[in-house]
């Protein structure tokens, strides 16, 4: 099929099935997924994966960072306190560590559990806020613990993958280079922050200088581009140059405007595009016989939140029943972990057929969390 009509078919695609999702009380971004996997070579065979659709949704997972490094208040990520950080840390260790071991005990080779772990320690809270809103529970002890922790749970996300990606492109995973690449990693953000933002802000106040349309939604497009490029430079992840692109443009004056742009020009193709790929590009034959490993990781994806995001919330002075609640409510991956997954395909850790073990804890975890999240609540 012609790109242009496959890009159509795309489009019309993650909009309609999106729309479904949400008609349902599910994400959009569920429903796109789910839209891909239709209309992919498994089932329909309408569309396929080609040069173009590919290069639409690369640039697809680097505004999406982008875009979540333009949310990120720096300022909200000081304040939001102990607990929150001993939730997502708990969150982010507990689920690593039991992925990884359990790749591992099924015979996956070092690189490949570290990533499977790594995938496990995503949380996407836009389905446990909408619950939780709906129950008018968000503004709760509970649900401000959850939308806080989800704040650091992003930054620490990010600097896992990082990490993985970093010590993939070196060629070795030995646990003793670790602290050399975290500190690289460090030398990284530290530097890019004190250089770039004096550089971002002149950049910025330059294309306001210049009387074309949409002039700073360019120039801020082009920083994105270029942070990733260097970050590529330093064998660290373009995403995470794109993320510090975000947080750093948060920092100006021009930061609202940029986003309100950023957001129209995301969300009407690239996010669509790359959302509706993970679905054409996941095997459904693989993934209805996903067999006893994609099953025991989705189960240790949704016990290990609970554990980890608990134990956090139990050592930040929870009650039991409070802790059960924060950690049910970090249980569902979506946007990160899928990024993450497609990170590892495209870098040549995974496989079609490991690449759908994710997609097949995407979607379990996104379907047990309301059930769960309700039942949770309503134990007074």
């Amino acid at each position: 099929m012609d790109v242009f009509l496959e890009l159509a078919v795309i489009l019309i695609v993650a909009k309609l099935f999106g729309y479904l999702a949400t008609k349902v009380k599910m994400p959009g971004a569920l429903g796109q997924l789910i839209g891909g996997m239709l209309i992919g070579p498994s089932i329909l065979n309408i569309v396929s994966y080609s040069e173009g659709v590919h290069l639409i949704s690369e640039m697809g997972v680097v505004l999406l960072l982008f875009l979540a490094g333009l949310e990120t208040d720096v300022e909200e990520f000081k304040s939001v306190g102990v607990p929150a950080f001993l939730i997502a840390l708990g969150g982010v260790i507990v689920p690593f560590v039991m992925g990884y071991y359990l790749s591992e005990w099924f015979g996956y080779g070092r690189t490949e559990a570290l990533f499977l772990g790594g995938v496990l320690t995503a949380t996407s809270v836009g389905l446990t806020a909408s619950i939780l809103m709906e129950m008018k529970r968000l503004r709760t002890k509970e649900g401000t613990a959850i939308l806080a922790s989800a704040v650091v749970d992003d930054v620490l996300g990010i600097i896992v993958l990082t990490t993985l990606i970093a010590m993939h492109r070196k060629g070795h995973v030995y646990i003793e280079d670790l602290g050399i690449l975290v500190g690289e990693i460090a030398v990284f953000f530290i530097v890019s922050w004190l250089v770039g933002r004096p550089v971002v802000k002149e950049v910025l106040l330059l294309s306001e200088r210049i009387d074309l349309p949409e002039t700073l939604t360019a120039f801020a497009l082009a920083l994105t581009l270029i942070f990733a490029y260097i970050a590529e430079q330093f064998r660290i992840a373009g995403i995470t140059g794109a993320y510090l692109a975000g947080v750093l443009i948060a920092q100006t004056d021009e930061a609202k405007r940029i986003s309100d742009r950023m957001i129209t020009l995301s969300y009407s193709l690239f996010v669509p595009v790359f959302l509706v790929g993970i679905g054409i590009k996941t095997d459904i034959g693989i993934l209805l016989h996903a067999g006893m490993f994609a099953i025991l990781y989705s189960i240790i994806a949704i016990i290990g939140k609970i554990i980890g995001c608990g134990v956090g919330a139990l050592i930040a002075k929870f009650k039991p029943k409070e802790a059960l609640r924060v950690g049910v409510g970090m249980i569902p991956r979506m946007e990160v972990a899928l990024i993450m997954a497609n990170v590892a395909l495209t870098e040549g850790v995974f496989d079609k057929g490991i690449f759908s073990i994710p997609v097949t804890m995407v979607i379990l975890t996104t379907f047990i969390t309301p059930p769960l999240l309700k039942w949770v609540f309503s134990r007074e």
